[in-house]
């Protein structure tokens, strides 16, 4: 690399001239299209005339001076100035000799009116663990493992492979000590609890709650202010890569809750950077989320854009990430999002719409696809936009996936009701399949649903106790044969009784009793099954993997449908009762094979069930040999969920 035009400034205080940046860089940077900007921003180790030491880049349009200070130079603003290009960038940049990695430090910005601050890296890749705010020098040199799964990972990121996702916080899953909210699990820890769980499982994903730096515990990762920093609280961002490297090696995908649609108002972060609204909207009209009490991105000015774009970049290629789940896409895209009439001003069109917000996103997924076909990313947004996951050049924004918002609300819903009163609402439990196929869905059960006095799944569910847990088991069963890919937050697969608490950990100790074990069960079952099925996920997105069989015994409480996959074979036959009365000697007319076998049963013992409806023998008997119409004789628990093949 050369280094022509950086600043050095050494123990005599002699300067001498070297630069990373090229024209082509600080166009790209201007224009929002620089996806790699990491590589030339932040603090990056060099050998500069023999001598060790770290460069440092920093954008501050609108400051009169920036320094770097720290410990190291007991943080004394005139010590280490950074110099302002000739371009009329705004880039701050210098070379500091003889400054070892894993010191501490912040840039001095004067700023507009003389406004002095004290900021962070917001290219940093190394945070000082919380209450501390100062960035770190960091390299993040590591040898990686994992080539085989990058190699492969197409076939496991495809969307016609299962997604059977595990959601997680890493800090609360499990601790060395319940109790005590300051001990944490390292990464380290974490890779070896983890893994082998989420492999035992079945899980094919898991999906971390944002790991990017972040000041306050309690908004889980979604007030980030280091976008390019894996968290201190867990160690060091080469044990993040190991804990990535070891899942990878276990055949496990890795998804990344990533936040650009807002940063919190702390003083060492974003907001008003330089002294003004830098990376923020100065109309709080579309600068200020009012939910959040944050600051919204400004999409139209290319730098931000380009600071984006390059952190989502940054995830997929140093941390091999396998995909993004992009948070709160909603808030992105509407100006009047959570806002009064009159509190928020029309585009020039007239409209609600974010113009220069939706032309970040369709250039972000443009970029991310291009660079790295095979990862996925997935939108966290709640409304009917149409267009999510359709491709950028055909109108769309070009997401692969979005969570399916409208399946889960009425999903719980339907089964919050008593089981008497389901069969009048049968509607609830059928309308997702009306609309599936306008958007590539994932169906998702977040922590969101099991915070803010929500209540756990479990309490979700009418009834005794046991009429809870075989209606949670019919629900998953219902989700996992449900088209699309799947999300499950922790804690979800053995019926946690507390509502989730970021302070602690999950009530493991629930496993010591059957009715808990055996969900786990059930769970783990109905994820290998998802994943050795191909009806289940060949055709998750295609009309063609679908059918409903029937749904004329809404008296009943019963529901059923078949999954198709690419052979007839592979047809699978579902059946959903969501009564507690069962049913002997159900018959219904199927076409296909003269043969069915029963590979699923939500009744069994095994799972914590009864037992009494087992289908061992399936009769079959012909109708129409010529148009292979055959029916079939079986029985169907309470509250109870079968698969035949």
């Amino acid at each position: 690399m050369a280094y022509e035009n950086i600043h050095f400034i050494d123990s005599t205080k002699k300067v001498w001239n070297y630069s990373f940046f090229t024209e082509e860089d600080i166009t790209r940077f201007q224009n929002g299209e620089m996806e790699n900007a990491y590589e030339k921003f932040g603090s990056h180790f060099i050998n500069v005339l023999d001598t060790d030491g770290f460069y440092f880049a920093v954008w501050a349009p609108n400051a009169t001076a920036v320094s770097v200070i720290g410990e190291f130079n007991e943080w004394k603003k005139e010590s280490h100035p950074l110099f302002v290009r000739l371009d009329h960038s705004g880039i701050w940049e210098g070379y500091i000799p003889r400054l070892p990695q894993g010191t501490l430090y912040k840039y001095q910005i004067t700023g507009f009116e003389g406004i002095e601050t004290e900021k962070a890296d917001p290219f940093a890749n190394y945070a000082e663990l919380r209450p501390g705010t100062a960035s770190v020098t960091w390299q993040l040199d590591n040898e990686w493992k994992d080539a085989a799964w990058m190699k492969n990972r197409k076939k496991y990121n495809s969307l016609n492979a299962p997604w059977s996702v595990y959601e997680v916080h890493l800090g609360s899953w499990m601790r060395p000590d319940k109790n005590n909210e300051e001990w944490y699990n390292t990464y380290d820890q974490l890779s070896e609890r983890l893994v082998p769980y989420v492999k035992n499982m079945g899980f094919t994903h898991v999906e971390f709650m944002p790991v990017m730096e972040h000041p306050f515990d309690g908004s889980w990762g979604y007030q980030g202010t280091g976008f390019f920093a894996a968290t201190s609280r867990y160690g060091l961002p080469q044990d993040f890569m190991r804990l990535i490297d070891n899942l990878h090696q276990n055949g496990i995908g890795v998804i990344l809750d990533w936040v650009p649609s807002h940063f919190p108002y702390d003083a060492h972060g974003l907001f008003m950077f330089d002294g003004t609204h830098t990376y923020e909207y100065s109309d709080m009209r579309k600068g200020f989320h009012p939910d959040w009490n944050s600051y919204i991105f400004n999409y139209k000015r290319g730098e931000v854009r380009s600071f984006l774009i390059s952190s989502a970049h940054f995830w997929l290629n140093k941390y091999h990430a396998d995909g993004i789940r992009v948070d709160a896409v909603n808030s992105i895209i509407r100006l009047d999002f959570s806002r009064k009439e009159g509190e928020w001003e029309r585009n020039e069109y007239g409209g609600n719409e974010n113009i220069e917000a939706i032309d970040f996103l369709k250039s972000l997924n443009t970029i991310l696809y291009r660079d790295f076909p095979d990862i996925q990313t997935i939108a966290e947004e709640a409304s009917d936009w149409p267009g999510i996951t359709l491709q950028v050049d055909k109108g769309g924004f070009g997401f692969g996936m979005k969570w399916m918002m409208g399946w889960m609300h009425d999903t719980f819903r339907y089964f919050k009701k008593l089981p008497e009163h389901r069969p009048l609402h049968q509607d609830d439990i059928t309308f997702s399949l009306m609309y599936f196929y306008d958007e590539k869905f994932m169906l998702p059960i977040s922590h969101d649903e099991i915070v803010h006095g929500k209540s756990p799944m479990i309490y979700k569910m009418p009834g005794n106790e046991w009429e809870k847990f075989a209606s949670l088991r019919v629900l998953y069963t219902y989700m996992y044969m449900h088209p699309g890919a799947k999300l499950l937050f922790m804690g979800n697969e053995f019926g946690q009784t507390s509502e989730w608490n970021y302070k602690s950990e999950l009530d493991w100790e629930l496993l010591q009793h059957a009715a808990h074990h055996n969900l786990q069960e059930c769970v783990r079952s109905l994820n290998f099954l998802y994943k050795e099925m191909p009806a289940l996920y060949q055709n998750q997105f295609e009309h063609t993997g679908f059918e409903w069989i029937d749904t004329d015994s809404r008296d009943k409480g019963i529901l059923m449908f078949k999954r198709k996959g690419k052979l007839r074979k592979d047809d699978l036959l579902v059946i959903l009762n969501m009564t507690v009365h069962p049913q002997r000697g159900w018959t219904k007319q199927v076409t296909g094979k003269t043969a069915w076998k029963e590979i699923f049963n939500s009744d069994s013992k095994s799972f914590w069930g009864s037992g009494d409806y087992m289908n061992e023998i399936i009769k079959c008997t012909p109708v129409d040999k010529k148009a292979k119409l055959y029916e079939i004789k079986f029985d169907i628990p309470a509250l109870g969920a079968i698969v035949f093949r």
